[in-house]
């Protein structure tokens, strides 16, 4: 277990929900902000979604969790003080902050604009800064991030659907324009359908693709087709719905994080086929050489995306309304959000309303 940070006084006075020990129970924490500096945005949070990531750092099922952890990396709000050098955006404008807060901004990927892969970069909560202070994320009342970290949310989208896009959004975007399965008319799969899967599905739909759902649960099929817009749907323990599908897809977007066989997605590719895992399971996979051999087909791996491209990913979302479909809760209810969470039982996103339910504690 990592050790308790040492609490650093800044300036700002700040309130969240914090995790303390592996419990991962989370409760009200008195922190603190660094000031506005020159280039620095400082924002109201107005709603915080609820990735499953912040379920696995406040238990530290990773391994590197820092306490007091307050989670929190799909934030969104309101600017209320930029500093002197700031020049994208000014007070009053509609923001968010995503998984990152800092990057060396030198190495080859951040001047690719990948700041995502950046050996240096800084998460948005349980790391630290480059003056060795403790970062804390989006379960808070305010936020303190480099003007370059920032990402204007468009006029039209709601800011409480905004906030998973910040993440879940951008997750599988990334890929989907990468791996160049962005065109109308191909066949792409996605794997899973919760947080993530949901999104995949509603992207893939946005460019134009023929979208196949491949769940290990038939009672989604119906939720997937009819809600959703898939257009078909495989129940991938059914040896026989697999078989049949074998050689149909231009790719798969994986969002699984469970161990699982990649035998049968690898089937369903086309030759130059392209499976792309985006899930983190905590067990490696298998990966059988043979079929990527017959058909040169590609297992790859992608994570969340850089700043320019989450910014397009914003802006093309609020173009073909691409939203996620939330729950929204009060602060107060986040332990039990974790806990269904845990469980799959919810559709598809919890977002916490900040900005009507946190309130300090006297």
């Amino acid at each position: 277990m990592a050790s308790q940070a040492a609490e650093v006084e800044h300036p700002r006075k700040a309130f969240g929900w914090a995790a303390r020990d592996p419990s991962g129970l989370l409760s009200p924490f008195n922190f603190s902000r660094r000031e506005t500096a020159e280039k620095d945005v400082a924002f109201k949070v107005l709603y915080c979604g609820i990735c499953h990531s912040d379920l696995h750092m406040a238990k530290n099922e990773w391994g590197f969790s820092t306490y007091p952890l307050v989670p929190g990396h799909e934030v969104v709000g309101v600017v209320t003080q930029v500093g002197s050098k700031v020049e994208k955006f000014k007070v009053g404008d509609k923001v968010g902050v995503g998984c990152l807060v800092d990057s060396c901004r030198t190495c080859q990927s951040c001047s690719e604009d990948l700041e995502n892969y950046c050996p240096q970069y800084t998460l948005t909560y349980g790391a630290k800064y480059k003056d060795g202070t403790i970062t804390y994320g989006g379960y808070s009342d305010s936020m303190v991030v480099d003007e370059h970290f920032v990402v204007r949310i468009p006029d039209g989208l709601p800011l409480d659907a905004a906030a998973p896009l910040l993440c879940a959004g951008i997750t599988v975007y990334s890929p989907l324009r990468y791996f160049a399965l962005d065109k109308p008319g191909l066949h792409v799969g996605v794997v899973g359908l919760g947080g993530l899967g949901h999104m995949a599905v509603k992207f893939a739909k946005a460019f134009g693709a023929k979208v196949t759902v491949i769940s290990t649960s038939p009672h989604k099929k119906e939720e997937a087709i009819q809600h959703l817009g898939a257009d078909s749907f495989l129940i991938s323990r059914d040896h026989d719905e697999m078989q049949g599908a074998n050689g149909t897809l231009d790719g798969i977007i994986d969002t699984v994080s469970a161990f699982h066989p990649l035998l049968p997605l690898i089937g369903l590719l086309k030759s130059h086929g392209k499976l792309v895992m985006v899930g983190a399971p905590e067990k490696p996979l298998e990966l059988p050489v043979f079929p990527l051999l017959s058909g040169r087909k590609i297992v790859a791996g992608s994570g969340i995306g850089g700043m320019k491209e989450t910014q397009e990913m914003m802006d093309f979302a609020a173009k073909h309304n691409v939203k996620p479909d939330i729950e929204i809760i009060p602060i107060d209810y986040v332990n039990t959000a974790m806990e269904r969470l845990l469980k799959a039982d919810v559709k598809y996103r919890f977002v916490i309303d900040i900005g009507n339910t946190l309130k300090p504690s006297s």
